[in-house]
């Protein structure tokens, strides 16, 4: 009997002692007070194993039968099907040997038989920050900005800027044009 199952079968036991009423129950389980009533009539004809479900532990209807699962085992473990999924499985089944299985439960049956396995999921990559480097002027990190700086109160103007990555010392200065001259004035500024 699960948790949830005992916990009806104590609501119950209060309703039959009038110490709660039956919409009480009802709120407290979240079902319907005729659900309720239901419940209380089947826990006086069967006692406390009215609160478990009818069908458990026995076999769905919609199960295949065991004979399939063989033969359908038996058709996929020859050398020609070795290297087929199970969506592909399904198809082929179908097809050549007039079994129709469902893809979910042949990927069950295969993998309960060892002729397939999911593909492994890699870890993500870890991703490692860079290292600075270790002296001034190795690695410059150079960037121009292309923006109506004096908001056109005059003439168009561009930021070339220069970040050093071993000592994060910013240079920066405004040029009339983008052009490989500015950039290396810059550069030797």
């Amino acid at each position: 009997m699960s948790q949830i199952e005992r916990d009806r079968l104590v609501t119950l036991g209060k309703v039959k002692k009038r110490l709660i009423t039956q919409a009480e129950a009802a709120r407290e389980l979240n079902i319907s007070v005729r659900h309720v009533k239901r419940l209380l009539k089947a826990l006086k004809k069967h006692g406390d194993n009215a609160v478990i479900h009818g069908l458990r532990g026995r076999p769905s209807p919609h199960k295949l039968p065991e004979a399939i699962k063989r033969e359908t085992i038996r058709i996929l473990s020859e050398p020609v099907y070795a290297d087929f999924g199970p969506t592909l499985a399904a198809e082929y089944l179908s097809t050549k040997h007039d079994l129709t299985v469902s893809k979910e439960t042949l990927r069950h049956w295969m993998r309960e038989a060892k002729l397939w396995r999911g593909r492994q999921r890699k870890p993500a990559a870890v991703h490692v920050r860079r290292l600075r480097r270790t002296r001034c002027g190795e690695l410059v990190q150079w960037d121009t900005s292309d923006h109506d700086w004096l908001e056109g109160r005059g003439e168009r103007l561009y930021l070339i800027s220069m970040l050093d990555d071993a000592t994060s010392r910013l240079y920066a200065r405004f040029v009339k044009s983008d052009s490989t001259a500015e950039n290396m004035r810059v550069r030797w500024g």
